[in-house]
């Protein structure tokens, strides 16, 4: 088998309709199988998918246990050449998977390959291509650096966004919303570090993927990511990114100086103080796509997803939400 897509859900039962929905007429053709693990939602996901797409495995967890874990399921259950990790809040095109699967083809020292994705209103996402975070870029990204100078090789390591964002680079780290693994990369790595709960199991087994001697890619083919860096930031964000970075300094960084400890305990203070400020004195800041003053919507039943996300991509009009409309199953997202 060619292609293992593996997707973790929990509660976005709509979202994962339209995924799956993209995931099958994009593996027309294609030797693959989907494989679906429900973390414990209780929005009737598994009653609301499981008639729409009898072809998927779906296994249902009794408790949420977190996307490593859940996502270590499933990898163990595939069987494909590649494996890909998949958000279920996602909507590829007609042809990237057979694109993304081509390109690990050409490249067999690839041992991942990562994609553009753009958010409702078909901006990119940082997210997508990353440098490592060594203690000086998660300095700059909590506090607030990276984002005051993003094109910054200096401030700027931590979202690479110095990197053209249509263009093919080999990068540090890749996003798991899609992250397509080779086998055997996993085989010589392991499988995702089940110490992270949320956010930084990326990070880990792209580092991993690096030191085992694989490269490490990103591609702009483009995709949709409703959330990613669109969810707000509050002050529970940032400390659950600290946790994971704790995790990822203290496994990958075992004899970091003091000075290093430091600078990250500086910058997780400044930013547990500003976010705490943002929620005493302002109101909270929504997601961008929310922000948007007008509206555009596809009907996915007459208009090919690609189609649908290079317009997103390439000729979005400024302050822009686009939406997908199902009319069969009487959803717009």
């Amino acid at each position: 088998m060619k292609l293992s897509i593996v997707i973790v859900n929990y509660n976005v039962k709509h979202c994962l309709w339209q995924c799956l929905d993209s995931v099958a007429r994009a593996t027309r053709g294609m030797a693959a199988e989907v494989i679906v693990v429900d973390n414990c939602s209780s929005d009737r996901s598994a009653e609301y998918i499981k008639p729409a797409f009898p072809h998927v495995r779906y296994v249902e967890n009794a408790e949420n246990a977190g996307f490593a874990r859940a996502s270590n399921q499933a990898i163990r259950m595939a069987q494909g050449q590649y494996v890909l990790l998949l958000n279920p809040d996602t909507v590829v095109g007609e042809e990237t998977l057979a694109r993304t699967c081509a390109f690990m083809d050409a490249h067999p020292a690839a041992g991942a390959l990562g994609v553009k994705m753009i958010d409702a209103c078909g901006r990119f996402h940082p997210e997508s291509k990353r440098g490592f975070p060594t203690p000086w870029n998660a300095f700059c990204k909590m506090a607030g650096l990276a984002r005051l100078f993003p094109r910054s090789r200096t401030f700027g390591g931590y979202h690479v966004r110095y990197l053209d964002d249509d263009a093919p680079h080999e990068v540090d780290v890749l996003s798991g919303a899609f992250m397509l693994l080779r086998r055997h990369a996993l085989e010589r790595t392991g499988l995702l570090d089940e110490a992270f709960f949320m956010y930084g199991e990326d990070i880990d087994l792209s580092w991993r993927i690096r030191r085992a001697g694989f490269g490490v890619h990103y591609l702009p083919e483009p995709i949709i990511h409703y959330k990613g860096e669109s969810t707000r930031k509050d002050l529970r964000y940032v400390r659950i990114f600290h946790d994971a970075m704790r995790i990822f300094f203290r496994k990958h960084y075992p004899r970091r100086s003091l000075a290093f400890k430091c600078l990250t305990r500086l910058a997780i203070m400044m930013a547990e103080a500003l976010a705490a400020l943002r929620r005493l004195s302002c109101r909270p800041r929504s997601a961008p796509a929310r922000n948007a003053r007008n509206e555009m919507t596809f009907d996915a039943d007459e208009t090919p997803y690609s189609q649908i996300i290079r317009t997103m991509d390439r000729h979005h009009p400024k302050d822009t939400l686009f939406r997908i409309r199902h009319p069969q199953q009487g959803i717009t997202l």
